[in-house]
């Protein structure tokens, strides 16, 4: 069937420009579908519209596009790299891209103090830090740091080194610290330390151990038998991570290895790292929108999402056919790195073996994560029925909203409302809500704060159903949809006392009967319904209550995190507002900048600063001063 846009579209598909940059393809309602990029905007997009076009996955998109946006760019390069952006800030449902589009987590290495600290982060800066991963947990990163840190003692402290206190830690007492705080080593020596922690996590272990080893022997010969043990101790723990390290290539190769498995809907891809021409680790990513796509397709948007902000690149990455725009991507990756980085798809010989024991791994992986989640929604359908049964509920409670009050002593009062949806967590619904009718210092009110939370949940109820009958709506569309679906099942984190609010406010909006709701008390995990005189107590083992815990305790840490964010926030205004000449719309601007940061706002040169809109040389000088 031949396919002809409207008149609109083909209005703007006349008037493309020959140049390259990106284009966004939306759909009737303004939601993005794909973000693509391209060397000649005119003939890329006007491709779509091509009368031969076969491909399945780009005739389902051709059929939802309304209208077509783009941005011209100064070359393909700065189309590749704005490309990576739009689809992150925007996750296209058409675009391939990361399952999870958490940061992941690296080990980072302050090499910008003078005495280094090595730390977990998920946020990579141009800060003069040392960044090495990424990782796919934070367990693994720590796993790794638990037996490196035995070869490389580290600080973790927030102490200020002179190197003239009085005693140090336990850290020093377990050989986990070389005491610098003391005066134990020496800013140069302990740099030398996390020179070699750096060294090997880069790969370059062999030369570690031999310069270890002979340092061990020397100070045997010179009978210091202390430093001698020393030594000895931290070559073992080194031998032991080199001892599940696989020697496979020559020593002077550094290579990433990349390939995918699919089933159904589901995309895997494994990664193998290699360095010094040992196998030092392996990580798999999860991706969304990757079915009927392409396999060059696929390996161009990973080989772009992961190498956008990798702090390392290696010299050559094997992937199991040639990558789209592989000259491109060899260009982009040169361009960050500095020297060449290449990208092939070998077919015979050692390099070959290696893709395909990455593809059998990301194979196994997609297999045991398939099993993983058949148990997991076997546990999480047996609980709703439980919850089902013990409750009396017409039906299983497929959506359920949590409610949780966090406050310290009366100030920056929060609640939390988090969802849950067929026993999974719905993050991208979970709401906070600060508390505005609570002022009282020093005396927390949680009956009020609870209130305030749930009455101003069921009038977005409200206001979003009066919009359905004409009324003007709340906002975006996903806004609306969280608040006018109601849940099955409403908890509130407390007692019978937080369920009687509850049910006042239920009744105000006419909600009594029609949304079950029921409180779970922390300290025997007592369940209060409003049906029963008594509470309920579930089994200790059964899947209904480690589901209950498992969402109470989630709403917990929410309303605790955002009541820390409140606090932190209130102590940054706080500074700002006795600054001379930061008014409201300055003070915004800001925090906004240095993201809530005080320590960065003070960090800040007087040229940043003057780079926030509303902030003069004058007022720069000013927040230098009284920072």
């Amino acid at each position: 069937m031949t396919f002809t846009p409207s008149e609109h579209l083909q209005t703007l598909l006349k008037n493309l420009p020959h140049k390259p940059g990106c284009y966004l393809m939306k759909d009737a309602a303004g939601a993005i579908l794909y973000v693509g990029k391209a060397k000649d905007l005119h003939n890329r997009v006007r491709s779509y519209f091509d009368s031969s076009l076969s491909d399945p996955k780009t005739l389902r998109l051709r059929a939802e596009i309304a209208h077509i946006d783009f941005i011209v760019l100064p070359d393909e390069i700065a189309a590749l790299h704005t490309e990576y952006h739009l689809i992150r800030q925007h996750q296209p449902p058409f675009n391939v891209r990361f399952k999870d589009d958490k940061k992941y987590p690296y080990i980072a290495v302050r090499w910008a103090q003078d005495f280094p600290r090595v730390e977990i982060t998920r946020r990579l800066e141009a800060d003069g830090s040392r960044y090495f991963g990424p990782y796919t947990s934070a367990w693994a990163v720590r796993e790794t740091l638990d037996v490196l840190r035995r070869a490389f003692p580290y600080l973790t402290c927030d102490r200020t080194i002179t190197g003239k206190d009085e005693r140090a830690c336990l850290y020093h007492d377990i050989k986990l610290c070389n005491a610098p705080c003391i005066g134990k080593v020496s800013r140069e020596e302990y740099r030398a330390t996390l020179q070699g922690l750096m060294d090997f996590l880069s790969g370059q272990s062999d030369s570690i151990i031999r310069h270890l080893r002979a340092e061990m022997n020397a100070a045997a010969a010179a009978l210091n038998f202390e430093r001698a043990a020393a030594l000895r101790d931290r070559l073992k723990a080194l031998e032991r991570v080199v001892a599940r390290q696989k020697v496979i290539l020559p020593p002077d190769a550094h290579h990433d290895v990349i390939a995918f498995a699919q089933e159904k809907d589901e995309t895997c891809v494994q990664v193998l790292f290699i360095r010094g021409g040992r196998l030092i680790g392996r990580e798999h990513f999860l991706l969304d929108g990757a079915d009927e796509t392409a396999p060059a397709e696929i390996l161009r948007q990973f080989v772009l999402q992961f190498y956008e902000n990798a702090p390392q690149l290696p010299d050559e990455v094997l992937l199991p056919e040639e990558a789209a725009e592989a000259q491109l991507l060899e260009q982009w990756l040169r361009d960050k790195r500095g020297k060449k980085v290449a990208l092939s798809a070998p077919k015979r010989g050692a390099k070959a073996e290696l893709v395909r024991i990455a593809f059998e791994n990301a194979q196994e992986t997609l297999a045991m994560l398939r099993a993983q989640w058949a148990s997991d929604t076997h546990k999480q359908t047996e609980a709703l029925a439980e919850l089902q049964r013990a409750l009396n509920l017409p039906a299983p409670p497929n959506r359920i909203e949590c409610f949780d009050i966090s406050t310290l002593q009366g100030t920056a009062t929060v609640a939390s409302r988090v969802v849950f949806v067929q026993g999974t967590p719905r993050k991208a619904e979970y709401r906070k809500f600060n508390i505005k009718s609570v002022t009282t210092i020093g005396e927390p009110n949680d009956f009020q704060a609870l209130r305030e939370a749930l009455t101003r949940r069921f009038q977005r109820y409200a206001d979003a159903l009066s919009g359905e009958l004409g009324a003007p709506t709340l906002g975006k569309r996903g806004e609306d949809e969280t608040w006018r679906l109601l849940p099955d099942l409403l908890i509130i984190d407390g007692g019978k006392g937080q369920l009687g609010v509850a049910l006042e406010v239920l009744k105000d909006f006419h909600l009594l009967g029609q949304v079950p709701v029921c409180a779970l008390a922390k300290q025997e995990e007592e369940l209060f319904v409003p049906t029963q005189a008594h509470s309920i107590l579930l089994p200790r083992r059964s899947q209904a209550l480690y589901l209950l815990q498992r969402i109470r305790d989630e709403a917990h840490r929410f309303a605790i995190a955002a009541n820390r964010q409140q606090r932190a926030r209130r102590g940054v205004v706080s500074r700002l507002e006795g600054i001379p000449g930061i008014g409201a719309a300055r003070r915004k601007a800001l925090l906004k900048a240095f993201d809530m940061d005080i320590d960065k706002i003070r960090a800040a040169s007087l040229e940043e600063l003057m780079r926030v809109k509303g902030i003069t040389r004058q007022l720069a000088e000013r927040i230098k001063a009284n920072l």
